[in-house]
């Protein structure tokens, strides 16, 4: 779309998937990843194809796209480019599977030689903040878990001539900008969002004053370029949509350039808590709590538990748009930090993946008592949600406490942990989960949790609601529907356990805003008759 005319270009681009536009300064086409015509995964061990970059002229048909590389690995590699900010490089990011590190090269932009490989190992992230003709300010993990930000001159690019520029710190780097000639920086404290502004020299120069405990939406920073005097920050909590935020660098104000709300929620009647429970080991685990100001801690609340807890994924506060229809009916919503996500780095990563999976599953079931504990729910009136990766957590938490819980929300789960890499996306998550096929020790710590494999005949399993879609090819519906036969065969209690496919759909995003109404309607419906809430 031409965003000064309002008008539809009739460009096309087909054969993409996880691909940006990385636009050229003059506007006049764009870089961008694609698979080859009719490309297919080819060989027993079903491996993944592997990307190529193309520029795409504005006004030509894509067939006449001009290429531009392709990594000698052909299989299982994605690409992403970037243009830096001053016009000067395109950059190229080359990936492998889902492995939390990336390759990076670079060319000038009007250039069509070799891209310069900058970092060509494959042992840590490293992501373009901005900069300054020839010096690269680039934010890494490479010896610093938490993130730094070093400066590289790509004339002398060896790591003794690299400078610290953002120092690591105890609080995981989620995002950095460069804004007025400054580095503005987005830190992770205890899982809610944080901005702090330094100095090209490293120095503090201030924190901007956020407005609660939120967070700066899924980029995860602010936005404005190198020359501006102002910048941008997304800002959300569990109460309030995102609004835009204004940030002046000469006055240090903090102003509203756009407010949403929503009509006939007063979100004062409620607060989020943040508390911390003790898992199995003693680790402290943060948990956010959206509640009435005025609960009644009598035990009786309807309570929704969200969780994660992988891929270096971070949960920060978010609204839901649906939040304000469960608070109005007295529900509450907990959402617990477990390992495996990225709000304490690596680190917290690193424990929740692998052979330490379970980990993940014991600070889930750590909160769950800690609700029940103090007095906000009870196991009867307790539900557990997860997505994904969450699919999983729920699922395998159902089974290892089904005591525990009055419902199970288990939205596209990942469910068969010995033969999920045989499948589409599969593939690549076996740096996070582990690969039975070819090793013994990874078949064990994945048998003992693989919820398909520790599901006992003659249980009494609670409510479960398996939510998944007949197109999504990053955890295929053949989880979902194994889960669902091997649940109904075991379960010996009259509880329900249904199956939700939805049609013309996938792992969850660009649903139309129809598909998500009926979802909801349909998750509080089920909550409504298990929990007997008399949902309006």
């Amino acid at each position: 779309r031409d965003v000064e005319t309002g008008e539809d270009v009739p460009d096309t681009i087909d054969n993409i998937k996880f691909s940006l536009p990385a636009w050229r300064p003059d506007g006049s086409g764009f870089y961008y990843s694609r698979f080859e015509e009719n490309a297919r995964d080819e060989g027993d061990d079903n491996q993944a194809v592997s990307q190529q970059l193309y520029f795409h002229r504005l006004g030509r048909d894509q067939a006449e796209d001009e290429w531009v590389y392709a990594h000698p690995d052909v299989q299982g590699v994605t690409l992403a480019a970037e243009v830096s900010a001053d016009g000067r490089y395109l950059i190229l990011y080359v990936h492998r599977e889902s492995k939390l590190a990336n390759r990076m090269y670079y060319r000038p932009i009007d250039g069509d030689g070799e891209f310069l490989r900058l970092f060509d190992e494959l042992d840590a992230e490293y992501a373009l903040v901005g900069s300054d003709g020839d010096i690269f300010y680039v934010r890494t993990t490479k010896d610093a878990p938490n993130q730094r930000v070093i400066a590289v001159d790509v004339n002398n690019p060896a790591p003794e001539n690299w400078l610290d520029v953002v120092p690591e710190t105890s609080e995981n780097i989620a995002g950095v900008a460069l804004v007025n000639h400054r580095f503005v920086v987005t830190t992770m404290h205890d899982a809610r969002h944080v901005v702090k502004i330094y100095n090209k020299d490293g120095t503090v120069a201030g924190d901007v004053p956020l407005p609660g405990m939120g967070s700066t939406g899924l980029h995860a920073g602010a936005f404005g370029l190198p020359d501006d005097e102002e910048m941008f920050i997304a800002w959300t909590t569990y109460l309030q949509p995102t609004q835009v935020l204004r940030y002046d660098f000469a006055s240090g104000e903090l102003s509203a350039l756009f407010e949403a709300s929503v009509p006939s929620f007063d979100p004062d009647l409620y607060e989020t808590r943040q508390v911390f429970c003790r898992s199995s080991d003693g680790i402290a685990v943060p948990l956010f709590i959206t509640a009435r100001v005025d609960i009644n801690l009598d035990g009786d609340n309807p309570t929704i538990l969200y969780g994660y807890g992988g891929y270096n994924i971070s949960l920060t506060p978010m609204y839901r748009s649906w939040l304000p229809v469960w608070l109005e009916n007295g529900g509450v919503f907990a959402v617990s930090i477990n390992r495996g996500g990225g709000e304490y780095g690596e680190a917290w990563h690193r424990a929740g993946m692998l052979e330490q999976k379970q980990n993940t599953f014991d600070d889930f079931i750590a909160a769950a008592e800690w609700l029940i504990d103090n007095g906000y729910t009870s196991s009867e009136k307790l539900a557990i949600e997860g997505a994904s990766n969450g699919g999983l957590l729920v699922s395998a938490c159902m089974l290892q406490r089904p005591d525990l819980y009055g419902a199970i929300l288990c939205h596209v789960p990942v469910i068969d942990m010995l033969r999920f890499q045989f499948f589409p996306s599969g593939r690549y998550w076996t740096s996070e989960y582990g690969d039975s096929k070819s090793s013994k020790e990874h078949f064990d710590f994945q048998y003992a949790i693989s919820p398909l494999h520790n599901i006992k005949p003659g249980q009494d399993y609670p409510p479960l609601l398996i939510l998944t879609a007949d197109h999504d090819d990053r955890v295929v519906p053949m989880h979902s529907k194994k889960f669902a036969a091997a649940m109904q065969a075991a379960d010996k209690s009259n509880n329900v356990i249904l199956m939700r496919v939805e049609s013309k759909a996938g792992h969850g995003m660009g649903k139309p805003t129809s598909k998500l109404i009926a979802l909801q309607v349909d998750i509080f419906a089920f909550l409504n008759r298990v929990f007997e809430m008399g949902v309006r």
